[in-house]
This record gives structure tokens, C-alpha cells and sequence, in this order.
């Protein structure tokens, strides 16, 4: 934490190295407040990122009162290795040319090349990259898998832009993004309005830059290089996730009401894997408000779902013209509905707020499990605590997509590729091992059945370790 900056050199000690050091006379929580106002001083307006670091810091005090020097560590793990801005000219369907700003932050390559997904939003913007990337390095420690933690994308609006604008748009983007990725350097992915169709067309150009086909991107299509169980893994992997927990603590998921919000990718594959298991997924949702279905969505629901978001790319209030049992609440979140035992946030970051955690708790929700990245607010998640409603992080809970990006990495390595049964096997590997070792790590540290910590000490200390074996990086 550099605390020569604050102590005079008499109250400095270091560990056997000599190389990490902190203050003797002054409590680690003190310390922890001050590395996170030195941070803050830095970038005050990056508020994601600032949000994701708080909870980490916060998470780690059991593993900082244990063994200071990794609060050295984490210091230099906060800064990204690499920062890359520039800018994204394009022209619209009339011929007139627009531009937007593309991002790409390489946050950490210990444990292996950057990877981490491309977010095309009107609201992305230094701040939002940097706090996904941040997560996306502890995210990926905990799949045991050897990747690096790496975030883009760019503040473009994909809605209501034709197939053109953003086929031009994809390739104004690769075109100045080419030079900083490659299969063992860097290798993007998809998230928020970035799927196949932006994968694929951010892959040609790519191939079209470098004259090479190797495995850049991953979420590509099977014909040319993708996996099987890739669009699904996701949404797969927090229900995996949430099975592993409800197993241990014999809770029964079969017919289990849950609430779901989103309906992009990874809220679809929820549903269907809670279809699957039997569960009662009762809601979806976007930007618009959300749709309830008393009985639960059934497969044939589900698919009417997917054709009018993936294939019209239209509003889910359409889905109602389609469904007489659906009722549609606009403007409205789904965590009102009462009466359900889970909670799948599977949208955006800070999606519920305390007063929504207060109508789940009261609704008998016993189980949040977050699909999307960091979707509960630090008021959120006081609320699930002090009513011992279980938190599964994002960080943990929705590492099944880039679990199975990593699988897509491996496949291309060996010019191979495997069953739909070998994939979603590994993943439901992966997912235990994931869950396990949130378990593991949140009682070695003092606080067992917390899995938002268990996650952030288990990502943490295997980067760590790695960054104090690789020297001063």
C-alpha cells in the first residue's frame, strides 16, 4: 500500500522478501480505508469500478489480518496492466458519418492471455470497463481455468440501428482493435449486445486484418470455430450453481417459484435450465417492465420468448400478444411478485436496489443467485445478510460462459471439437469446483456459508499468488 507515504519508517515492516509492506501500529481496516481513498483519489468519477473494489476490499479483511503483505498485492492488482481508448468512426445508412468511443482494458494476464467480453451500451464508459474487467480477473481465477481478466466494448447503441450500421460499425471497431489481441494475447468475447451477429462480424474483419484464422474471439458460430453449449453456458452455469447450493442446504428446486429479470442470453438459458430441473421460472424482463406468468413459463412459452428477442429483436411487452396468460407490469421490476424461493437477476449492474431486496426478502426468497454482473447494490446486499438470504455473486454464479469460452480456447488450440454431452459435462464440473471453493474459502476465513467472500478470497489469493511467483508485476 506504499505506507511510507503515511508512517515515519520506524512503524514500517515488510514480509521475509522485503518487497510488501504495511504499518504495525495502525488496524488493518484503517489500512484497507486508506488504500481505497488513495484508489478513489485517483479515478473519483470511475463509480463501478469503485463499487466492485469497495466489495472486494471489504471481502479480503480475514485474508489482510492474516497476512498483510497482500494488501501490497492487491494494490498493484487494482491497476490495469493495460488501458486502450480510441475512437470509432462509422457511417449511418444516409451516408452520414458518426463516431463513438471504444475501450479495451487488459486488467490482468497472471494466470493466463486477457479474456473477458466486448459490451456495446450507451452507458459504457471507462469506469463501467474497468469495474467488469476487475471482476472478470477474480471471475476467471475461480473457474481454475488459465485466463487473465480482460474487459471492452464501447458506448455505441445497437438499438434500433439496421444490420448494415452495425456490420460498419463491427468492422470500424476491429479495425483499430486488431493490433492489441490475438489468441494467446488477448482473446474477447460477447455481453451485452454483443452476440453471434457482432462475433461474427468482428471475426471476419479480424481475419480479413491479419490474414490468419485462430481462435480471437470466442461465442463464434459452430461452423467456424465455436462450442457447443457456448450461448447457453451462462445461464446454464448459475443454475448448476444454485443447484450445488440448494443440494448442500436441502432445498428442494423442484417446483421452486423463481424470479428472473433480463431477456438476452443469459436470462433465456435460466429459464430453460430451470424448465429442466423442474423449477417454476415465473418472470423475464427489459428496460420496459417485466412479464409474469402465474403458472410459470412452460418450453413452449420460452421458445415464443426467444423468437420475438432474437429473431424480431423486439420488446418484451410483444410477448404478451403471443401469451394470453402473461401479464405485462411497464416500468416495473420483477422482484414484487410473492411467493418464490430464488431470484435470478440476470440483467445489469445495480439492478436491485435496497428497497427491492426488502420485497424479496418479505416475498420468501432464500436464494439470490446473480446471473448478470454485480446486480445488487451494497445496500442490496445488507439486506440479504441481515435476513440470511444467500448471495451467490456473479463473480461465481455466472462464470459458466466464460468457463466454456475458455473450453472454446482449448478446442481451437487442438483444431478439435466436442459433444454437446463433454461440453456441458465440464461445465457442471467447473460450476461445483466453483461452488466448492466459495464454500471452502469462506470457512478457512472465519465467516462459513458467505459466498460473496468465499468467491473474492478464492479469486484473489490464486491471482495473488501467482503475482508475488511472476516478481514485480
Amino acid at each position: 500500500m506504499s505506507p511510507q507515504t503515511y508512517a515515519s519508517p520506524d512503524d514500517i515492516q515488510t514480509d521475509l522478501t522485503g518487497r510488501f509492506s504495511w504499518l504495525k501500529s495502525v488496524p488493518i481496516e484503517q489500512q484497507i480505508s486508506m488504500l481505497y481513498k488513495k484508489i478513489e483519489s485517483r479515478d473519483p468519477d470511475q463509480k463501478p469500478f469503485l463499487q466492485a473494489l469497495y466489495e472486494v476490499l471489504y471481502s479480503l479483511v480475514p485474508v489482510f489480518k492474516a497476512n498483510p503483505k497482500y494488501l501490497s498485492v492487491l494494490e498493484s492488482m487494482a491497476e490495469p496492466e493495460r488501458v486502450i481508448l480510441f475512437r470509432v468512426p462509422w457511417t449511418d445508412d444516409s451516408g452520414v458519418q458518426r463516431v463513438n468511443r471504444g475501450f479495451r482494458v487488459q486488467f490482468s494476464s497472471t494466470l493466463g492471455p486477457y479474456k473477458g467480453g466486448l459490451r456495446f451500451h450507451p452507458t459504457v464508459d471507462l469506469g463501467v470497463i474497468k469495474f467488469l474487467g476487475f471482476e472478470q480477473v477474480l471471475k476467471n481465477s475461480l473457474t481454475g481455468l488459465p485466463m487473465g481478466g480482460g474487459k471492452g466494448g464501447s458506448d455505441f447503441d445497437p438499438k434500433g440501428k439496421s444490420d448494415s450500421e452495425i456490420l460498419r460499425f463491427c468492422q470500424s471497431f476491429m479495425t483499430s482493435l486488431y493490433r492489441h489481441i490475438g489468441a494467446d494475447t488477448d482473446v474477447p468475447a460477447g455481453d451485452i449486445n454483443v452476440g453471434g451477429r457482432e462475433i461474427g462480424y468482428l471475426f471476419g474483419q479480424y481475419k480479413r486484418l491479419m490474414n490468419q484464422f485462430d481462435g480471437v474471439l470466442t461465442g463464434k458460430s459452430l461452423s467456424w470455430g465455436g462450442s457447443l453449449i457456448r450461448p447457453e453456458a451462462s445461464g446454464y452455469g448459475a443454475v448448476y450453481f444454485a443447484q450445488n447450493w440448494a443440494e448442500d442446504n436441502k432445498v428442494e428446486m423442484k417446483g421452486a417459484r423463481c424470479l428472473v429479470s433480463g431477456a438476452g442470453n443469459v436470462a433465456q438459458y435460466t429459464v430453460e435450465k430451470l424448465l429442466q430441473l423442474q423449477a417454476v421460472p415465473l418472470t423475464m424482463s427489459d428496460s420496459t417492465g417485466f412479464v409474469f406468468e402465474s403458472e410459470g413459463f412452460t418450453e413452449e412459452k420460452l421458445d415464443k420468448m426467444m423468437y420475438i428477442k432474437n429473431v424480431l429483436r423486439g420488446r418484451i411487452s410483444d410477448y404478451c400478444k403471443v401469451s394470453p396468460t402473461a401479464k405485462f407490469f411497464v416500468g416495473e421490476k420483477p422482484w414484487k411478485v410473492d411467493d418464490v424461493k430464488f431470484a435470478f437477476p440476470c440483467a445489469t449492474e445495480n439492478e436491485i436496489n435496497e428497497f427491492d431486496a426488502k420485497m424479496l426478502v418479505n416475498n420468501g426468497c432464500v436464494c439470490v443467485v446473480e446471473g448478470a454482473n454485480m446486480p445488487s447494490t451494497a445496500e442490496a446486499i445488507q439486506v440479504y445478510e441481515a435476513a440470511g438470504v444467500t448471495l451467490c455473486p456473479g463473480k461465481a454464479a455466472n462464470a459458466g460462459g466464460v468457463a466454456v469460452s475458455g473450453l472454446e480456447m482449448a478446442q481451437n488450440s487442438m483444431r478439435t471439437s466436442w459433444t454437446r454431452e463433454e461440453v456441458d459435462e465440464k461445465l457442471k464440473r467447473i460450476m461445483k469446483s466453483i461452488y466448492q471453493s466459495c464454500v471452502d474459502a469462506a470457512a478457512k476465513y472465519g465467516c462459513p456459508g458467505n459466498l460473496k467472500m468465499g468467491a473474492n478470497i478464492a479469486g484473489f489469493l490464486k491471482v495473488a499468488d501467482s503475482m508475488i511467483e511472476q516478481g514485480c508485476v
